[in-house]
């Protein structure tokens, strides 16, 4: 499909699911992208990191595309870049901070030589892919968890669309200065075709809450806790919160001890783009642990429960920081849907040690990046938009937001997901047709369908085991040896491999003048094989049978 005179869009990922966000406007038969992000695996996918958006759609249109806008710097809208930036062959457009933290990407995947990338300092118009390119973009700030967290305003032929990227109100925010209110209303007075708007945090009916805050609430807490240690766990890409725990640690009169390496990259980033300039010098993890108890402020990665952060190395006593009974662990972040079951094991093990913990559920100690519904309203009010298109967001929070835009007085709102080709205009919005939206894993060093093959099977050995049929020479007299790996069968698997043998001999000498087939031969063994696997065990194993050479 090729976009004619008309203004089109298209979401690869992100919509009818948090993360991996990646955004198409479609016009005069050119497409510009906004955000190229990823999502961490579940447990569906065995031995997998990292997930993407299947960009074939794009892909296959690459000479058509004018360049990538990315919005801020979290991995769900920057983290697929270094896959697939060098293969799309587009500028990259950034402001100063996201900027950094994208080079350092493509230095560590060694194509910084390959992807051209534009910081924009500015908030003056600029035109990806120059004068071919039929869409003006300008940056629009606004708060988020994250240093330089903007919209994009995209001007067409066709109108203007106000793309929120993820944003919230704050009128505290430390770091950076989000739009005013005043600001947005000139935007909405020079009139916006379509609101394309974060969905995350529509079923709050209160407002996200402001940074300063959490200061507060971190300063009183922190304050409690005198003569023990405090380990306070955040999102490292939260500069707002960074700069929050520096203050408090300062007004404390503790020492600052990072631990985690993401922390040690976004730290650096924000200093050279002119952040925490006042950030207290950090000490090393032996000093740290040599100060009196009640004079060390930690932060550290891993409050989502990742395996190899720093937390849950230190709740492990694997980690050169370590906690004491009494002890305290605030977690100044709130729980990504998915990662409860990781993020509890890890409080059990701090919980077993006798260290205390605190969250946000019980203290203001965090505040969500995303706007609750009197943000939203607020936007509706001042943007004033003919078209709401949810996105970033599970279909009910996409379908949730589309209401309250309805309630609040917003013409035409569009409930779309990933593949959804949308005509925004001109002539009545709505979806026109659908695209693939398929995901992508990083499995290993390789980027594979999701759905492929190795992912599949993988799935089912993980649930009915393996076992391996080894047949001896054709025609030649010889034992069968069979080995069995994921079955429950402790104690039984050696009746179990005698009578499964038993099985596979008997099934191959029923098959007489097929004998001869080795094929006919390898299945009867696999299929004898699995039958006694399911007999004994209730499970379907996946089977591979060998045929052994003669020597």
């Amino acid at each position: 499909m090729t976009p004619k005179e008309e203004l089109i869009f298209l979401a690869l990922g992100g919509s009818g699911e948090i993360g991996m966000n990646v955004n198409l406007y479609g016009c005069d038969g050119k497409w510009l992208m906004v955000d190229l992000g990823m999502s961490f695996a579940d447990p569906g996918y065995p031995g997998v990191d990292l997930v993407f958006a299947d960009l074939d759609f794009i892909e296959e249109r690459a000479e058509d595309l004018v360049g990538i806008v990315l919005t801020h710097a979290h991995e769900d809208h920057i983290g697929a870049v270094p896959y697939f930036a060098g293969d799309l062959g587009v500028p990259l457009y950034a402001t100063p901070f996201t900027a950094a933290l994208v080079h350092e990407k493509l230095v560590e995947a060694g194509i910084e030589d390959e992807v051209e990338l534009h910081v924009i300092d500015h908030l003056d118009n600029f035109r990806p892919g120059g004068s071919i390119s039929p869409f003006q973009v300008r940056y629009v700030p606004l708060a988020h968890s994250i240093a330089e967290g903007n919209a994009v305003l995209i001007e067409t032929p066709f109108g203007r669309v106000f793309h929120t990227g993820d944003w919230k109100l704050d009128e505290d925010p430390q770091i950076g200065e989000p739009s005013t209110p005043e600001e947005l209303t000139e935007i909405g007075d020079g009139g916006v075709l379509a609101l394309v708007c974060d969905s995350t945090n529509v079923f709050n009916p209160k407002p996200s809450g402001s940074e300063g805050e959490v200061r507060a609430g971190l300063e009183s807490e922190i304050a409690r806790h005198r003569g023990k240690r405090v380990l306070v766990t955040t999102f490292a890409s939260n500069v707002a919160r960074l700069q929050t725990l520096g203050q408090v640690a300062r007004d404390s009169g503790r020492k600052l001890c990072v631990a985690g390496r993401s922390l040690d990259r976004i730290i650096r980033a924000a200093q050279s783009n002119g952040y925490l300039r006042d950030f207290p010098t950090t000490v090393d993890f032996d000093t740290a642990m040599a100060l009196p108890r009640g004079e060390v402020l930690i932060i550290a990665t891993g409050g989502q429960g990742e395996p190899r952060a720093a937390l849950a190395r230190i709740a492990a006593e694997q980690h050169p920081i370590d906690l004491d009974e009494g002890d305290v662990v605030l977690f100044s972040s709130r729980q990504i849907p998915g990662n409860e079951l990781a993020i509890g094991r890890i409080m059990n093990q701090l919980a077993a040690r006798g260290i205390d913990m605190v969250t946000d559920r019980q203290e203001l100690i965090h505040v969500s990046g995303h706007p609750g519904r009197p943000e939203l309203e607020a936007l509706y009010g001042w943007i004033r938009p003919e078209i709401l298109v949810p996105v970033h967001g599970e279909m009910r929070h996409m379908a949730e937001q589309a209401r309250v835009g309805a309630l609040a007085g917003i013409p035409k709102q569009i409930v779309q997901k990933n593949g959804d080709i949308i005509r925004l205009a001109p002539g009545k919005p709505g979806k026109i047709g659908e695209s693939r939206a398929g995901r992508l894993v990083l499995d290993g060093d390789i980027i594979v369908p999701a759905d492929g093959d190795s992912i599949v099977e993988r799935r089912r050995l993980a649930h009915n085991g393996h076992i391996t049929v080894v047949l001896p020479p054709d025609g030649a007299k010889g034992d069968v040896l069979i080995n069995a790996i994921g079955l429950p069968l402790v104690e039984d698997m050696d009746e179990f491999l005698d009578e499964a043998k038993s099985d596979v001999l008997t099934a191959i000498s029923r098959l007489k003048g097929r004998a001869r087939d080795p094929e006919a031969v390898q299945e009867a063994a696999r299929l004898a094989a699995r039958r006694a696997a399911r007999r004994w065990s209730g499970k379907n194993p996946q089977v591979a049978v060998l045929a052994m050479e003669a020597g």
